[in-house]
């Protein structure tokens, strides 16, 4: 039986981070995973790279381009005629790009010496792994420290049953061959979201029904009601407190029933896209006597640090507690493997950014306004709109604001709200400015280039203290 150091069972972001860490710092690594390629062969990367991050913002950027094409371009003077898509092409385009990074990661693989084994490992006594092949053949390995990360599988409602066709997952709403002219979206979070714009932009209408009566309840309301004002222009219908009860396929379209605000509704699409979240994808994983326990959400149990309290036995990802968040998971596989080692390795969980890639972007890191008043700490905002930012309206993009929440008297840095052009990367500055602790006042005192889109984050910053120089306070 081959014996290794650490052994990974997964190798999506949280997984392939943990081997390639645990490989760097000497220690005699596999992996474990079973997704494979429209070739049959390996494509590490898991979720994430396979029919997640990595391709969804493939087809986000081709559909901005059109969409800006055929609705923004005239204001720069560029006019064009007869614009059209070839989905092939674009189709093509993102398979190309998911196949050039998880051969990214088969080649790092190999670069540190990793052994990757193709198949389903299942965790058994004394840190052994037994690996099912795709063919149904089985062997057996040990090792000293054994990470689980077999991350999440979207969640199938009883009543809209996936068949890959007409009902379809997130990884189904990525190979569409042609621009549905009516879809169906289950769940205004972040797949729905994203997803519905991609297929919107590119002409479709798109019906999005979410049973929460609030949109993005997850973010702050003020950034919510922006970002909501603005996918409504775009042309998205997104209809809130809506319970869907029946999806039915006649005759090549899927008629739905669902209750709305206003009594029971029915709605007729061409496809539908059931995104009303993931669930940690264990199935199978634990064998007898392990002393890794699950909970009532089929989550591995794990402390702080991601042990399970099994001796030798770690869980990262998606499928322990947090949030469902590639860099969450990116972040802990390093962790556990660095603690392996001897090393120091920690997470803070409450400085996690947060990002959807709609358009405009929608971000945040810390607490909304509405947790604080909820658990009586003292605060107070600063606001800023893009609309007042140069470079911004440059861009023809002047939608969104930056949120800032500082506590009333520390002015720690405890919440900072985005939602506009490229937010995703303007976040990373509050993050870093958390992370050390820092205050409103802090940002407001560094110099920010101009003319960028971070001013905004620097004005807010002023904003908090009332002393914001581009608007009145």
């Amino acid at each position: 039986m081959d014996q290794f150091d650490v052994i990974v069972i997964g190798g999506g972001p949280a997984g392939y981070h943990a081997a390639i860490r645990a490989a760097q710092l000497g220690l005699k690594t596999a992996c474990v995973d079973a997704w494979t390629g429209a070739d049959g062969k390996a494509a590490l990367g898991g979720t994430c790279l396979n029919v997640g991050c990595i391709p969804s913002k493939a087809l986000l950027d081709s559909s901005k381009q059109f969409w800006n094409l055929t609705q923004h371009f005239d204001v720069h003077g560029i006019t064009t005629k007869d614009a059209a898509i070839d989905v092939k092409t674009m189709i093509g385009r993102k398979d190309k790009i998911v196949k050039q990074f998880t051969g990214g990661v088969a080649m790092l693989f190999k670069g540190n010496k990793i052994t990757s084994f193709l198949g389903t490992g299942k965790l058994l006594q004394g840190r052994q792994v037994e690996i099912t092949a795709p063919d149904g053949g089985k062997q057996t390995i040990a090792g000293t420290n054994v990470v689980i990360a077999t991350g999440s599988a979207p969640i199938e409602l009883p009543f809209a049953k996936f068949d890959g066709k007409h009902i379809v997952d997130n990884a189904g709403a990525l190979a569409f061959d042609a621009v549905p002219k009516r879809l169906g979206v289950i769940g205004a979070g972040v797949i729905g979201l994203e997803l519905g714009s991609v297929w919107r932009r590119l002409g479709s209408e798109v019906t999005i029904i979410e049973a929460l009566p609030d949109f993005l309840g997850a973010a702050d309301a003020d950034v919510a009601k922006v970002a909501l004002k603005e996918l409504n222009k775009q042309g998205l219908k997104i209809e809130l407190g809506a319970k869907l009860s029946k999806a039915e396929i006649k005759k090549n379209e899927v008629h739905l029933t669902y209750a709305g605000k206003d009594g029971e509704k029915q709605l007729v699409v061409d496809k539908l896209l059931v995104a009303v979240g993931r669930r940690a994808y264990t199935d199978g994983l634990l064998g007898d006597g392990t002393g890794v326990k699950l909970d009532e959400r089929g989550r591995v149990v794990v402390d702080e640090h991601c042990w399970t309290g099994a001796e030798g036995v770690w869980a990262v990802g998606d499928c322990v507690r947090g949030p469902m968040l590639a860099h969450k998971g990116f972040e802990e596989g390093i962790m556990v493997a660095e603690l392996i080692a001897g090393k120091a390795g920690h997470v803070n969980l409450d400085t996690i950014p947060w990002v959807i890639y709609t358009e405009p972007e929608i971000a945040w890191v810390g607490q909304t306004e509405k947790q604080l008043k909820d658990a009586g700490i003292p605060y107070k905002t600063g606001s800023f709109p893009f609309a007042a930012i140069g470079r911004a309206v440059a861009m023809n993009e002047p939608a969104g604001m930056v949120k800032m929440i500082a506590h009333a008297e520390t002015d720690r840095i405890l919440g900072v709200h985005l939602v506009g052009a490229n937010v995703s990367e303007l976040v990373a500055e509050c993050v870093v400015a958390m992370e050390f602790k820092g205050s409103s006042e802090d940002l407001a005192r560094i110099v920010h280039a101009h003319p960028t889109l971070s001013e905004a984050v620097h004005e807010a910053a002023l904003a908090v203290d009332k002393r914001a120089i581009h608007k009145m306070n």
